[in-house]
């Protein structure tokens, strides 16, 4: 371990004003890729930062949206069960900072960026929120932010962790400097038990680490008043389309309902801004296609076009089988378990990016299907729409696989009234 040790004392040595040299090089990098330079005075803590230092804080960190979106009962719990508490949320990117204040600026108490991995600002950050507990959403690893919360007594928690089939190789190869990193972490409460194997492979304390489940999984139904007279009727719906996406369902929806007369589709574009174009490719096919805000129903049209704010959600439950949006392009795709929350089948193009982890275990429990083109979403839609055995299995699927994985707020808050009333 000595070796490690060296490894982390020079990397603890690397200081602010290095960085300062260092960043303005790796921005133009980001430029070049078209992503935002990095808030280098919020990240360093050269800007004031608010001081809670008389206050009992608990921090929560989720690194960027899909981590923050899955904060979002906990955050309602913590406020419910610890109001004397103050709430401290960081995030580590410009999107993960902008939904969390648009989702929580009325729940936290603080915003702000997590530090970067410099122990100069890290010490300051820290010294500012004294926070009595630390959760840290997913799989954030820091040596010099966990070495200075072990060092000022900070209980430091890894949440809803994970480690990818992905990275596991990865993080084998430096085994012994990991394991050195894992034991400042107070605990790690991981989704399933595989996830727990990895951690202990790298050197984790088997007694720090435990089940939690996922917090991504902590949605409710939404009760819905929406009557598009589907009864009788099979209903695909296209979620959170992006351009070039309604083309590839249109086309699919076409030769679908050459076979399955009774089938019909809602097209929810993600911006709507495109409910023109989208309605213009719907009459390109020849379809009769209605809007949600006219009242149209199925009665007289083969298409809906949702075109309201707020309802997607809701309309889950009268369709049959979802397609995923954003999907068949570089957006990385839109959460499939509001549709899985009413056991019915997704499906994704097979870019995937932004909800990986929820899609590899949907896909584990045969509750979802990423497909690699337009020919496979075709022939799942065709097996989904015209095999009821099959579709039924699927749907039974989404409900075990929903269920297996609740429980993770409640878990949380039992440990965090542990840990707070020590």
């Amino acid at each position: 371990m000595e070796i490690e040790k060296k490894i982390l004392d020079l990397y603890k040595s690397v200081n602010i004003n290095t960085m300062k040299k260092i960043i303005p090089f790796i921005d133009f990098t980001r430029k070049l890729n078209k992503k935002p330079p990095i808030p280098l005075k919020e990240k360093l803590c050269l800007i004031p930062i608010e001081d809670f230092s008389s206050d009992k804080v608990i921090m929560l960190h989720g690194v960027s949206v899909g981590e923050v979106l899955s904060l979002d009962n906990l955050i309602k719990k913590i406020k419910e069960n610890f109001p004397s508490h103050k709430l401290v949320l960081t995030t580590g990117t410009l999107t993960g900072q902008e939904l969390a204040h648009k989702k929580y600026d009325k729940l936290c108490d603080y915003i702000t960026y997590f530090p970067l991995d410099i122990y100069e600002a890290v010490d300051k950050f820290l010294s500012k929120i004294n926070p009595r507990v630390i959760l840290i959403a997913e799989t954030e690893l820091w040596p010099n932010f966990a070495l200075c919360a072990k060092e000022k007594n900070i209980p430091l928690y890894i949440i809803n962790g994970r480690i990818s089939d992905k990275s596991y190789p990865s993080y084998l190869k430096f085994r012994k400097f990991f394991e050195m990193i894992l034991n400042f972490y107070t605990g790690i409460f991981c989704q399933s038990e595989l996830d727990k194997k990895r951690f202990i492979d790298l050197g984790a304390r088997k007694e720090s680490v435990e089940v939690m489940k996922n917090l991504k999984f902590e949605i409710e139904k939404k009760s819905s008043d929406i009557d598009l007279f589907s009864q009788n009727s099979k209903v695909l719906i296209a979620a959170s389309t992006h351009k070039g996406e309604d083309e590839i369902v249109l086309k699919a929806y076409k030769k679908l309902k050459s076979k399955i007369k009774n089938l019909k589709l809602i097209i929810a574009p993600r911006h709507l801004t495109r409910v023109d174009d989208v309605y213009k490719l719907t009459k390109n096919y020849n379809f009769k296609t209605g809007f949600r805000t006219k009242n149209d129903n199925f009665s007289l049209n083969d298409i809906i076009i949702l075109d309201t704010l707020g309802e997607l959600s809701k309309v889950y439950s009268i369709a049959d089988v979802a397609f995923i949006g954003g999907s068949f392009n570089k957006t990385g795709g839109h959460n499939p378990l509001e549709a899985t929350i009413y056991s019915k089948p997704a499906v994704s193009g097979p870019s995937i990016k932004n909800f990986r982890d929820i899609y590899s275990l949907l896909e584990r429990d045969k509750a979802a299907f990423v497909v690699k083109n337009e020919r496979e979403f075709y022939e799942i839609l065709e097996k989904l729409l015209s095999d009821d055995v099959f579709y039924k299995t699927i749907t039974h699927n989404c409900l075990n696989s929903f269920k297996s994985q609740q429980g993770a707020v409640d878990f949380v808050i039992n440990k965090l009234g542990d840990i707070l009333n020590n």
